[in-house]
């Protein structure tokens, strides 16, 4: 099939209602006052030409395109992962709460990843909050100083409906930060609802299937305790993401 480009000044055909194609006398003829008209013809066989015609201002549109400088390719989504980051480095799971936080270091392994370290950091309901306070950061430097963790994912905030109840968590929070940041750790925060989702396959799924997706995935003898389960899955659901491209990546806190 070939083609070929014509320039011509086209005839146009004007007929009247009722008129019968190729009658004589039923075309009346005029030329295009707006100039030449670009045809590409092609060849169809038996004679039959098809025609496609551009206007100059199209040409000209299309020349411009062909001549402006050729774009590159670049990522459609965020890369979760720095280039040349390790992927298989030690992470902590932190779930931080004034009365029982939870931790969990693991670090990514084939068949599947290893448990390195899991528990809940628990103090007594008499206790004054300076002392429990003290206890986070106790128990969380000697996890550090044992495990070295190189990530620290922390569940991200909510929203507390009791102004009491948002404060006490944020002292824990803070003094859990704190000593993570001292140790120069980098500090990422995942949605709830995107870890269970990653673990679970369902953003509100309860915290028992959160603990008994963790057991299996881990292969844990037992299913952790709740406020473990959950560090674990934040550490799980960010091993996930190593190397990987998303709409969101966690965030750095």
């Amino acid at each position: 099939m070939r083609e070929r480009v014509v320039v011509e000044s086209p005839v146009r055909e004007n007929r009247s209602p009722g008129s019968v194609r190729g009658a004589p006398g039923n075309r009346r003829a005029y030329r295009n006052p707006s100039g030449p008209v670009f045809c590409f013809c092609r060849c169809l066989g038996g004679g039959i030409m098809a025609l496609m015609g551009i206007t100059p201002q199209q040409l000209r549109q299309m020349q411009e395109r062909l001549g402006s400088p050729r774009r590159t390719a670049g990522p459609v989504f965020d890369q979760t992962t720095q280039p040349g980051a390790k992927t298989q480095q030690t992470i902590l799971g932190l779930d931080p709460s004034l009365r029982g936080t939870g931790y969990g270091v693991i670090r990514p392994a084939k068949p599947f990843p290893q448990t390195l370290a899991q528990g809940v950091i628990s103090c007594l309901a008499g206790w004054e909050r300076s002392r429990c306070l003290v206890e986070i950061v106790q128990t969380l430097r000697e996890v550090l100083r044992r495990h070295k963790p190189a990530v620290c994912v922390v569940e991200g905030l909510f929203y507390a409906q009791n102004l009491r109840t948002a404060l006490v968590m944020g002292e824990a929070r803070g003094a859990a930060l704190a000593i993570v940041a001292e140790a120069g750790l980098e500090i990422y925060e995942l949605a709830p609802r995107k870890v269970k989702q990653a673990i679970v396959g369902y953003g509100a799924a309860q915290k028992l299937a959160v603990a008994k997706m963790v057991q299996r995935m881990l292969r844990l003898p037992e299913a952790p305790a709740s406020d473990a389960a959950d560090a674990l899955a934040l550490a799980l659901a960010f091993a996930q993401e190593q190397g990987r491209y998303s709409f969101q990546a966690a965030k750095r806190v």
